[in-house]
């Protein structure tokens, strides 16, 4: 089941993996720092755009970031 909170929660999992800031992945997906942090926080959602490009940014299934598989792999 989708919430913002686990999709926050699992965006900024795959952030630190990748060793990135919240600026070098706002920058990477047309957005500022602050759309980053609330995402992360569980307070905003995104475009479906933008969401998009954070999976192909990250190689990650979309599935996985909405909460509805634990298997972080793309298809």
């Amino acid at each position: 089941m989708f919430t913002k909170e686990k999709f926050g929660q699992r965006l900024l999992a795959i952030r630190k993996q990748h060793h990135e800031t919240q600026l070098d992945l706002a920058e990477a997906v047309g957005t500022v720092k602050s759309h980053v942090s609330e995402m992360e926080k569980g307070k905003r959602t995104t475009t479906i755009e933008r969401f998009a490009l954070i999976c192909e940014h990250y190689k990650v299934s979309a599935d996985y970031l909405l909460g509805l598989s634990d298997n972080p792999e793309p298809r």
